[in-house]
C-alpha cells in the first residue's frame, strides 16, 4: 500500500476512534487504545481493500 494513502486512512480511523471506544464503554466493554490496535489494523485493511476495489471498478 502507498505509504501515504495508509497515512491518510489511519488519519480517518483516527478521527472516528473515540466514537468508536465510547460505543464500546457505554456497552460495558472496556478496551484500552492498545487493546483496539487489532481492530484498527483490521479497520485499515478493509479500507484498502474498498479503495482497491473501487480503483479497479474506474478503469
Amino acid at each position: 500500500m502507498d505509504p501515504e494513502l495508509k497515512m491518510k486512512f489511519m488519519q480517518i480511523a483516527m478521527k472516528h476512534m473515540p466514537e468508536a471506544k465510547a460505543l464500546l464503554d457505554n456497552k460495558g466493554i472496556e478496551l484500552s487504545m492498545d487493546d483496539l490496535q487489532p481492530v484498527l489494523n483490521m479497520l485499515l485493511s478493509v479500507m484498502n481493500e474498498a479503495y482497491e476495489l473501487g480503483k479497479e471498478e474506474n478503469k
